[in-house]
């Protein structure tokens, strides 16, 4: 069985807005996120980030549902 990247962005030009979209959640929640390699990050950092910004795609997709 192949192993599939779980990483890839479904459409490629979308790559660069969630790469800004990633930088400016850690700023906001204080994360020090650099380009390039972050392995300095601890899993608990880096789990913030990523369920940020879930959170946030879901509270702009319920304002969009509601007509908001």
């Amino acid at each position: 069985m192949a192993s599939s990247n779980s990483n890839k962005t479904s459409v490629p030009e979308a790559k660069s807005a969630m790469n800004k979209f990633k930088m400016e959640v850690a700023k906001e929640i204080g994360v020090d996120l650099k380009d390039g390699y972050n392995g300095d990050l601890t899993s608990a950092q880096s789990g913030s980030i990523g369920g940020e910004m879930v959170r946030q795609m879901i509270k702009r997709q319920e304002e969009q549902m509601s007509g908001r």
